[in-house]
């Protein structure tokens, strides 16, 4: 396995930084004042280890898409009720627009760029593509980070509220995948083909 790069962020000032930290610190000096402001987080991203400098109100989000451009990751509600920004952290899913990104200092951080490529694409990413399951695709890596994630807590006997008998090692079906996916919406609806997708992953039959 290739050793982890290293990526330092360059974050100078702008001029619409300087006058966030102004209104922030009451600083004359508006550089000086971003820069008290500013604090270090690092964290592993896609394999690839990251030291960042970031305001401390900045959510995971916004760090993975406008510090790291990693733009895979959406920005949909921004109030964690659509899904769109969905990221896997040590090993779980979490909705990333409602985390700081200060939290996450020494996590692992997977985005939709971290499953797979282009040339390798993961399987739920192939099972996707096989039925389907995106219309204008926008949703689309929170839902592929999602399921890849739905799989993991089936397997790992997680129960859901649609899990029937909480003793019982919980399966891969419709009602468990509607229920686990729940949180993230599909303007389009593409809600059946993502279900198809899921199953195909599992080996299943739902």
């Amino acid at each position: 396995m290739r050793a982890p790069e290293r990526m330092q962020q360059d974050m100078t000032p702008t001029g619409n930084d300087n006058a966030t930290a102004d209104n922030v610190t009451g600083s004359g000096s508006s550089a000086a004042g971003l820069a008290a402001t500013l604090m270090p987080v690092g964290m592993e991203v896609n394999g690839m280890t990251v030291a960042l400098s970031l305001d401390p109100r900045t959510t995971l989000l916004d760090a993975m898409r406008e510090h790291l451009r990693l733009n895979g990751t959406k920005k949909g509600c921004d109030h964690g009720q659509c899904g769109a920004c969905t990221v896997i952290v040590n090993g779980q899913r979490i909705n990333s627009c409602l985390t700081l990104a200060v939290m996450h200092d020494g996590d692992a951080v997977t985005t939709i760029e971290g499953l797979g490529t282009v040339d390798d694409l993961h399987p739920m990413q192939a099972a996707f593509v096989k039925h389907d399951g995106y219309q204008c695709g926008y949703c689309t890596p929170g839902q592929i980070c999602s399921a890849v994630s739905v799989l993991k807590e089936i397997a790992a006997g997680v129960p859901s509220h649609a899990t029937a008998d909480l003793t019982a090692t919980p399966t891969v079906t419709r009602d468990e995948i509607s229920e686990r996916m729940s949180g993230n919406l599909c303007r389009c609806g593409a809600y059946s083909n993502i279900a198809e997708a899921m199953v195909e992953v599992a080996g299943a039959e739902a």
